[in-house]
C-alpha cells in the first residue's frame, strides 16, 4: 500500500472523485471541505420535507459500458446508486412558444438522426453529416472512452477547434433546425462564435447515447464516494475552509491552513476548487505573476437563476424526460445576456424523480440562465443578508418564470403549493465560483491556449482536477480525476486497471 499522503481542497464532485481513486489506490487522503455539506453540484437541500438537488440532474455515461459507470464500478459505488433511465423514445423535449411546436428528441444515434430527418426532411443529408461529424469529433477525445490519451492538443482534426455555432451551420441551412440542434446549449454554457465544436460533441453524443437521472437526489453519489474515501483511511473534514497554501523556497507545499486555525501538511495536495480562487490564497509570490494573471484573465460561464417548486399532492404529472423551453427561434446563444423586460426567453425543467416514483410528481426545478451582472448590486452581501430589494428581484423572476409554465402547461399555477429561488449570488457563495460560474471557466475556440490549464501548477506538488480542467459535468469531471490521479500514479496505468477490471467482472 502506498503511505503517501494527499489533502483536497474541496469537497464536490472533483475533489470526492480524485480522493476516492487515490484512496483505492492506496493514498491516505484528507478532503477539506468549506461547507457543512459536501458534494458541490452533487449536493441536496430539503425544504418542507421536499428534497431538491442543487446542480446534478441529468447524467450520461452511467448506463453499463459508459465511462462513468466503469469508474463507478471500479470503486464499488455503482451498486449503490439509484438510478432511473429517462424515457428512451424521448430522453428531451424543446418547446417553441412561437409555433407551439414541440419536437421529442429519442435515444441512440440513429433515432435521433431518423427523427429529425422526418422533421426536416429537405435537410436529410446535412443531418446525416452532422451526426457523423458530431460522432467522429467525439472519437477523438480518448479520454471520453477511457482510452489512453494520444499527445497533444493539436493532433485533432480541423473541425475540433472550430466554434459549436459554425459546425452546426457547416451542415445545416434552415434556421429553424441549426436552433433546435443547439438546444443542449444550457448544459455547457454555449456562446455563439466561441464555444469550440468538440464541446458541443461531446455532450451530445453522451446525452444522445442515454442520460440516467438519480432517484431520491444526487447526494447519494458524494455519500457513497466519501465511504470509499473513509474506508480507503482517509477523512473528510467539512465546515473547514482553506485559506493559504504555505510554498517554500523550492517551490513545494508545506501545508494548508483553515478558516478554523488548524494547519495540515501532506505529501501533495490537490485543488478541486476555480483556479482564480486557489492562486488568491497560495502564498504570495509562490505562484509567477504570469501564471496568476493567466488564471484570472480566463472568462468564466454564465450563470443561473433557479426556482424550486413543491407540488401539491397528485396534481402534476411526473415526466421522465428535462425539457427545454424557447420563446421564439433563433435565440438559443443569447442565455449569457439578459433584458428585463423578456427574461427568461428560454430555460429548461425537470422533475425528478422520488423512490418509488407514481404518475405525479412531487417536485420541478426549472433553471434560467442568466450573467452574473445581474445581481452585481448585491455583490457585498451575504446569504440571508442581502435585503428586501433582493428578495423583491427573486419573487419577480420566480413570477415571469411561472407565467411562461402557465403557458406551457394550462392551470400550471394550480399545481404549486410552494417554491423557492436562488441566484448567481448563491451559486457563487455555495459552490465558491467567481461570478456565479455554472460551469467554471468557459472554453473558446478563439484563445484555446487560455483555458488549458494542466493538472500540475508551477508548485510542484501541487496539483488541479475539477470542472475548470477538460470538461464539466458528471462525465468531464471524474474523467479529469483520473488524469490528476495517473499524474501521481503514472500515465494509463489507473485506465488499464479500471477497463481490466470491468472486463473481468462485467
Amino acid at each position: 500500500m502506498n503511505k503517501q499522503t494527499v489533502i483536497i481542497i474541496g469537497g464536490g464532485l472533483g475533489g470526492l472523485f480524485t480522493g476516492a481513486l487515490l484512496a483505492k489506490e492506496g493514498y491516505q487522503v484528507t478532503v477539506l471541505e468549506k461547507n457543512a455539506v459536501i458534494g458541490g453540484g452533487l449536493q441536496t437541500f430539503s425544504r418542507a420535507g421536499i428534497t431538491f438537488e442543487t446542480g446534478m440532474h441529468i447524467l450520461g455515461g452511467l448506463r453499463p459500458g459508459g465511462a462513468i459507470h466503469k469508474i463507478c464500478h471500479y470503486l464499488g459505488i455503482d451498486v449503490q446508486l439509484q438510478l432511473r433511465d429517462v424515457d428512451h423514445e424521448c430522453i428531451d423535449s424543446i418547446t417553441y412558444l412561437s409555433d407551439g411546436h414541440t419536437y421529442r428528441i429519442p435515444e441512440g444515434r440513429e433515432a435521433f438522426t431518423d427523427y429529425f430527418i422526418r422533421e426536416f426532411p429537405h435537410e436529410a443529408e446535412g443531418i446525416r453529416n452532422y451526426v457523423d461529424a458530431l460522432y467522429q469529433l467525439a472519437d477523438e477525445v480518448d479520454f471520453f472512452y477511457l482510452r489512453p490519451e494520444r499527445e497533444g492538443l493539436f493532433t485533432h482534426s480541423e473541425q475540433f477547434m472550430w466554434a459549436a455555432s459554425d459546425l452546426i451551420a457547416h451542415y445545416i441551412h434552415d434556421e429553424r433546425l441549426r436552433d433546435v440542434l443547439a438546444y443542449m446549449n444550457p448544459m455547457y454554457g454555449g456562446v455563439e462564435g466561441h464555444t469550440p465544436a468538440y464541446i458541443h460533441a461531446l455532450i451530445n453524443v453522451l446525452y444522445i447515447s442515454g442520460p440516467s437521472r438519480f432517484v431520491g437526489g444526487s447526494q447519494q453519489m458524494a455519500d457513497a464516494l466519501a465511504r470509499v474515501i473513509c474506508e480507503g483511511g482517509g477523512s473528510i473534514i467539512r465546515d473547514e475552509k482553506v485559506t493559504v497554501v504555505n510554498v517554500d523556497e523550492q517551490r513545494l507545499a508545506t501545508a494548508v491552513k483553515t478558516a478554523s486555525g488548524q494547519t495540515y501538511k501532506a505529501d501533495y495536495y490537490i485543488s478541486a476548487i476555480h483556479p482564480s480562487r486557489l492562486v488568491d490564497i497560495v502564498e504570495p509570490g509562490a505562484l509567477p505573476k504570469a501564471y496568476r494573471m493567466r488564471v484570472k484573465s480566463i472568462p468564466n460561464t454564465y450563470s443561473a437563476f433557479t426556482l424550486y417548486i413543491k407540488f401539491k399532492p397528485d396534481s402534476f404529472p411526473y415526466i421522465n424526460h428535462t425539457c427545454y423551453y424557447q420563446d421564439d427561434y433563433g435565440l438559443v446563444w443569447q442565455h449569457g445576456t439578459y433584458d428585463a423586460e423578456t427574461w427568461p426567453r428560454g430555460f429548461m425543467y425537470m422533475t425528478p424523480a422520488d423512490e418509488h416514483q407514481g404518475d405525479y410528481a412531487s417536485k420541478m426545478i426549472v433553471n434560467g440562465l442568466m450573467p452574473f451582472s445581474v445581481v452585481e448590486q448585491w455583490a457585498d452581501t451575504s446569504v440571508g443578508h442581502r435585503g428586501t430589494d433582493y428578495e423583491a428581484w427573486k419573487q419577480h423572476h420566480a413570477e415571469r418564470i411561472l407565467d411562461r409554465m402557465e403557458r406551457l402547461h394550462s392551470g400550471f399555477r394550480a399545481h404549486v403549493e410552494t417554491y423557492w429561488t436562488s441566484s448567481p449570488l448563491t451559486i457563487r457563495d455555495y459552490y465558491n465560483q467567481p461570478e456565479g460560474a455554472l460551469y467554471g471557466v468557459r472554453k473558446d475556440c478563439q484563445d484555446i491556449m487560455l483555458s488549458q490549464l494542466p493538472i500540475w501548477t508551477k508548485v510542484r506538488n501541487l496539483l488541479l482536477t475539477g470542472q475548470n480542467i477538460n470538461l464539466h459535468g458528471i462525465c468531464g469531471v471524474p474523467l479529469t480525476a483520473v488524469n490528476t490521479v495517473e499524474a501521481l500514479v503514472g500515465r494509463h496505468q489507473l485506465v488499464a486497471k479500471i477497463n481490466e477490471y470491468y472486463n473481468q467482472t462485467k
